[in-house]
């Protein structure tokens, strides 16, 4: 079943090799969380002299943010645009539920923070120098001045990321309207997306050594507190996940169906998402599913496609968390500025990581170096991933489903097939 088509003239952006050393990757993560606590615990000198290692991880991820975020969200506005010119109804019900759906579940992460705190446990600000805006009263005014670059290129060179994301939604609209020009060059930066995303799997493959190196700088510094910190950030994401899974299926009940048959329906690609954490190995068992299930094709493959992409529920969720979890281990209270920026970023940064391996890390690093934060904390988050990526990429299976069932009840789609947006140079689908 043909999902997605590249331009004329396009290189085909291959999936990502699925190598051995790419899938005992997480388990290779985890063996770099307990070498690196073993190995602090032990040695604590020499665990105090790793943290390079994972100095230069991060450096090497922050690298890439900036370029990848900007063809990430003009590609998606570049897409959307050419999609509402040939789907409008499906594809206009279809984005205000993604954008509504992500808000609610970046709000439910702060909300979740605030209840169980489990950044309050841990003691990060030793790892990096904390910015000195941070705790200031909001001046909206400015914070929207703000958001406007003089120069972009200067921007990008500061990774002032909320501009770069503006100019970004700015230039895909831009490319959207102005026809082949536009498409030719839409057509360059899936070649550099492709090419950052590549850069991403080189980049996260060295995950292991730094998250080894900074966990035994850690433990050498504070022991277990770090460990019993990173054990409630999970259980609090999963009591998120929890919740949003219960608001979903309100909103099945809502449109009218029965969510807990929905959820047996597709209880298969369900438990494809929690065991292989890949959103692209449910695709075909999920449209399939649908499409038994009575949805229309031309909603089915529309949605779904862009749903991938676009619609992350529990990544959305779990960005949120994980940096407020960041911000409080740095002894830093969430303040109106703070949970501004992150909500604005992490609204904006979930729409272009859809197609990005390890997009969630990657989305959570975004809006960690908007808000200027030391990012020694990603490595940290990276040793726990495969447990919080099992839940996220499982709520983004199920997120989906009730955006096709919304778009079947409220678009007025008839049986008959529509022209697909052929004209798009859309980005690979990867791991979510």
């Amino acid at each position: 079943m043909a999902v997605m088509t590249l331009p004329s003239g396009a290189m085909p952006a291959a999936a990502p090799t699925r190598s051995r050393w790419n899938r005992t990757l997480p388990l290779q993560m985890l063996g770099g969380l307990v070498v690196g606590c073993i190995l602090g615990m032990l040695n604590p000198d020499l665990g105090k002299e790793l943290l390079p290692l994972g100095q230069a991880f991060i450096k090497a991820l922050r690298m890439i943010v900036i370029p990848l975020v900007f063809s990430s969200i003009a590609l998606g506005i570049y897409n959307m645009g050419r999609e509402l010119a040939v789907l409008g109804r499906i594809v206009g019900i279809a984005f205000a539920w993604f954008f509504t759906a992500t808000g609610v579940c970046i709000i439910a992460g702060l909300v979740i923070n605030a209840i169980f705190h489990p950044g309050l446990g841990a003691d990060l600000s030793i790892v990096g120098q904390v910015p000195k805006n941070t705790g200031l009263k909001i001046d909206l005014v400015q914070f929207l001045l703000d958001l406007v670059p003089t120069n972009i290129v200067a921007a990008m060179a500061e990774q002032k990321i909320l501009q770069v994301l503006l100019f970004g939604i700015l230039f895909g609209a831009a490319l959207a309207s102005i026809g082949q020009v536009g498409h030719d060059v839409a057509k360059v930066l899936a070649g550099v997306q492709v090419a950052m995303m590549q850069m991403v799997r080189w980049i996260i493959a060295l995950a292991p050594i730094a998250i080894a190196a900074v966990m035994a700088w850690l433990f050498a510094s504070q022991g277990t507190t770090v460990l019993i910190a990173l054990a409630k950030l999970v259980g609090s994401l999963y009591v998120g996940l929890i919740a949003v899974v219960l608001v979903m299926w309100l909103v099945l009940l809502a449109i009218g169906h029965n969510p807990l048959a929905i959820t047996r329906k597709i209880a298969e690609p369900l438990l494809l998402a929690f065991t292989t954490r890949s959103s692209e190995t449910t695709l075909p068992i999920h449209m399939e599913i649908l499409e038994r299930m009575g949805t229309p094709n031309k909603v089915v493959s529309t949605v779904i496609p862009l749903g991938y992409a676009f619609n992350q529920d529990g990544t959305s969720l779990y960005v949120s968390l994980a940096v407020a979890f960041v911000l409080e281990a740095h002894h830093i209270s969430l303040d109106w500025p703070a949970m501004l920026t992150i909500i604005v970023t992490g609204l904006l940064a979930t729409k272009g990581m859809g197609n990005v391996g390890g997009g969630g890390l990657i989305a959570a690093t975004t809006v960690l170096v908007a808000l200027g934060m030391p990012l020694e904390s990603v490595a940290i988050l990276a040793a726990i991933d495969v447990f919080m990526d099992m839940g996220r990429t499982t709520v983004n299976v199920l997120g989906n489903t009730v955006a096709v069932l919304l778009v079947n009840r409220f678009g007025g789609v008839s049986a008959e097939p529509v022209a697909s947006a052929a004209a798009e140079p859309q980005a690979v689908s990867g791991q979510v």
